[in-house]
């Protein structure tokens, strides 16, 4: 997989399982500053999820998304303007169309299904939503499998198994029978799920874009993904399915926008980038792991305190996360057989 651009959920396909480098190795200093931006990158972004929680009191997750977005836009524009000049602008032999595409699948999906998910489970969809997040690299595998037509090994389909009996447990609380009793909770966890893949595919298809840098792909797609993410906007609130937000609403959540906008939204992904680059993406997806450990700590303060169910679930997840990427690590080394 080309490893221009790994995000939230870099898909880890039994190809692209590799040992560290041997840069990463050899220098220590490089390595553990590699270490400190993914851990920075997945706590910004496991806060990020009890915050949407308060935001999504006063406005809808649709707006939310298309004025998160824009302030992440910007900064990823200016940035790229800084970086690479106006000639960044330029298409260079890529598809627009398809990089629209994308970005209306990874943004506007991704933001659209996972708050409104996040928003119809009511105060514990942080809790669900960061633990579907931790399960993205499993879904990549699920995702390589299908573009490819090749199944995954069984001990990485058994892993994915375990992973989402692990999300299973968060989202029931142990309590399987009583969820089963409440259909309204399908939606909410269809919608997290559904996001949560938009994400993974958005990723996955980073590599058609050969002559794009990792920073040109996210800034010209998060732009045409805008187009879709206001469009969108604009005809709910032409249909009336959502409110126009009032100025008191827009002021309550500065706070939410300062925090999901230029933090959770552009250094978060800096920052993983930047750590994936030195670790490489086999190594870099562990840190996923921190994401739902931090939203269940910040839940806490605020409140939501995790079961133990739900702390059991968590940690079943991330177990299964560890010891895949354990077992392709273990496959990358095995030696070729010679013909």
């Amino acid at each position: 997989m080309n490893k221009s651009i790994e995000f939230l959920a870099t898909p880890v396909p039994a190809a692209a399982a590799q040992p560290v480098s041997q840069a990463a190795q050899s220098n220590h200093g490089g390595y553990w500053k590699g270490v400190a931006f993914c851990v920075l990158a997945t706590v910004l972004m496991g806060i990020m999820f009890p915050v949407m929680t308060s935001a999504l009191v006063h406005v809808d997750p649709f707006t939310f998304t298309s004025l998160r977005y824009l302030i992440a836009g910007a900064a990823f524009l200016a940035l790229l303007l800084a970086r690479e000049g106006t000639n960044a602008l330029k298409a260079n032999g890529e598809s627009l169309a398809l990089a629209w595409l994308l970005g209306s699948v990874g943004f506007c999906g991704f933001g659209s299904f996972v708050f409104l998910g996040q928003q119809l489970a009511g105060r514990e969809g942080a809790l669900t939503a960061s633990i579907m997040m931790a399960t993205q690299p499993m879904m990549g595998l699920l995702v390589n499998a299908i573009v490819r037509k090749r199944r995954p090994p069984l001990y990485s389909f058994l892993f994915i198994l375990m992973s989402f009996a692990g999300v299973s447990l968060v989202v029931t609380k142990g309590n399987i029978a009583a969820v089963l009793r409440e259909p309204q909770h399908y939606s909410a966890n269809a919608l997290i799920v559904l996001g949560a893949l938009c994400w993974v595919i958005y990723t996955f298809s980073a590599s058609h874009f050969k002559n794009w840098s990792a920073l040109k792909y996210t800034t010209i797609t998060t732009w045409l993904g805008l187009t879709t993410i206001i469009g969108l906007n604009v005809l709910l609130f032409a249909l009336h399915v959502v409110p126009v937000p009032s100025a008191g609403a827009l002021h309550a959540i500065v706070p939410h926008l300062l925090y999901m906008g230029p933090i959770a939204g552009f250094l978060a992904i800096l920052f993983w980038n930047m750590g994936n680059r030195i670790l490489t993406p086999l190594n870099g997806v562990l840190f996923m792991d921190v994401l739902p450990v931090t939203t269940f700590v910040v839940s806490s303060l605020t409140g939501v305190v995790p079961g133990h169910w739900q702390i059991a679930g968590a940690c079943m997840t991330g177990a299964a996360l560890i010891f895949n990427n354990l077992y392709l690590r273990r496959q990358a080394r095995r030696p070729v057989p010679q013909n």
